[in-house]
Parts: structure tokens; C-alpha cells; sequence
């Protein structure tokens, strides 16, 4: 006869303080029936709003990492839930707006790593800033770029890359004649000192728009007291460096697709 091998695999799951164990459950719960669970948006990654005692829930899926990265995420490396977790937290401590981090949850063997899923409050907003790309007409326009740039200058004051600072991953909602911002898809960050170079290189995902970067160098140069055309020349640089490398990418795709 031959014999059965069962493959054990570990959970860990780790919550914020201050939720109460029945919350805590409901939430586990729907963690283990989160393929059952209608609807979702994204391919690479899955994400499902759900509610829990009235509070709506992101609940982020990530995508089982190919077999390099299994092995890498379960001995070297934190998984993009534990990192997404660990920032959020991060930024709520240095005043940045965040979804407000549940939880996160882990699943592994003994040799590989399998599946996370990072839980957060759902955050409604007004736009994100993805809108000021697709809709140059939107009011107050050209408030709300330079707060978006004040913004930015802010979290490199205070240390933060953002790595994936990019068009979608910025919330914005309007509280009166002002704007809050909030970072999402948060697992690419480093919190250093930065210089000159790396800040505004940090702009370069954002638009290739030259009239948009023009109106963000103009605010970051008052915000950092630099000349306007030095800030200019090298953001219009890093942005262009970065679409050509997008483009290029793209080339190679087409390429090589069977």
C-alpha cells in the first residue's frame, strides 16, 4: 500500500491592540472563507470589502509568490502582509494618513511560504490622485497638486520613500477647503534620511505630464527654499528616465509574448 503525505501548514496571524477577541474571530473567520466571499477587485492581488460589526474591511489577498520568493519570504525576507502591516503602523506614529491597519495573516510550511493577506479599515475618498492625470478640468485642480506636494515634501522630511509613489496609491479626501492625504499599497517603503536626488526622484512615477510637473516643482522649491529650475531640470529628468524604462519594459513584453 502506498503511503499518504500531508503537507502541515502554519498560520500566523497577528492583530492590532485594542480588538476585542469576538472581532478578532470574525475577522479569522473570514480570512478562511475569503474565496467564498463575492465579488473582488485585482488579478495579481485580490482585494474583497467586507463588514464586521459595522466597520467595512479591506481585505488585501496577495498573490502566492513564485518558488524563489516562497523559499525567500519564509527564511529571509518579511512578506508583503507583514511589511504592509508594519508600515501602516509606522505612519500612523509619524502622523501620515493610512487606512487604519487591522491585522495580518500568514500561511506557511516548513520549507516554503504560501499565502498573506493584509486586513485594514476601507477608507472612503473623493478622488485619488490618479483623477488630476485623467481630468485636468477637476476643481480646484491646482490646489489640490500643490497640497498633494506639500504632502509629499512632508513625508520626506520626515524619512519616508515611498517607493511605490504612484498615481493610484494616494487617497484624497476634501475636508473643506483643504485636503487629507492617505498612502495605500504600502509593502515598498524605506525610512531614511533622503537627499536631494532620492526626493525628487520620488516624484518621477507620478505624471508624464510636463505642465503637472512643472506646478510640483514650483511648490517643492518653496517648500524646500531650492531654486525653481534646478528643482525643474531634475524632476522632468528622473520622469522622463523613468517612462522610457516603462516603455522599454513594454517593448520586451510584446517581444517576447507567444
Amino acid at each position: 500500500m502506498g503511503s499518504v503525505c500531508f503537507i502541515v501548514m502554519k498560520e500566523i496571524k497577528v492583530f492590532n491592540d485594542n480588538l476585542s477577541d469576538s472581532f478578532k474571530e470574525e475577522v479569522a473567520k473570514m480570512i478562511h472563507n475569503f474565496n467564498g466571499i463575492e465579488g473582488g477587485v485585482g488579478i495579481r492581488n485580490v482585494i474583497k470589502i467586507i463588514s464586521i460589526d459595522a466597520i467595512d474591511l479591506n481585505i488585501k489577498a496577495f498573490k502566492i509568490p513564485n518558488l524563489i520568493n516562497q523559499f525567500a519570504y519564509r527564511f529571509i525576507r518579511k512578506s508583503k502582509a507583514q511589511r504592509s502591516f508594519e508600515y501602516a503602523n509606522k505612519l500612523i506614529d509619524l502622523q501620515v494618513g493610512t487606512p487604519k491597519p487591522i491585522a495580518y495573516f500568514e500561511y506557511r510550511t516548513a520549507l516554503l511560504f504560501k499565502k498573506s493577506f493584509y486586513v485594514s479599515e476601507q477608507l472612503d475618498c473623493d478622488l485619488t490622485y490618479r483623477k488630476l492625470i485623467n481630468d485636468f478640468n477637476y476643481p480646484d485642480y491646482d490646489n489640490i497638486l500643490r497640497a498633494f506636494t506639500r504632502f509629499t515634501f512632508d513625508l520626506h522630511e520626515k524619512g519616508i520613500q515611498f517607493l511605490d509613489h504612484s498615481p493610484g496609491n494616494t487617497l484624497i479626501k476634501k475636508l473643506g477647503d483643504t485636503y487629507d492625504f492617505y498612502l495605500v499599497d504600502l509593502n515598498r517603503m524605506n525610512f531614511r534620511v533622503l537627499d536631494f536626488e532620492t526626493r525628487i526622484k520620488n516624484f518621477a512615477r507620478l505624471s508624464k505630464h510636463k505642465f503637472m510637473v512643472e506646478i510640483m516643482s514650483d511648490e517643492y522649491a518653496k517648500c524646500i527654499d531650492e531654486e525653481y529650475d534646478k528643482i525643474f531640470d531634475l524632476m522632468w529628468q528622473e520622469t522622463q528616465n523613468f517612462r522610457e524604462k516603462l516603455d522599454r519594459k513594454k517593448e520586451l513584453k510584446k517581444k517576447f509574448k507567444f
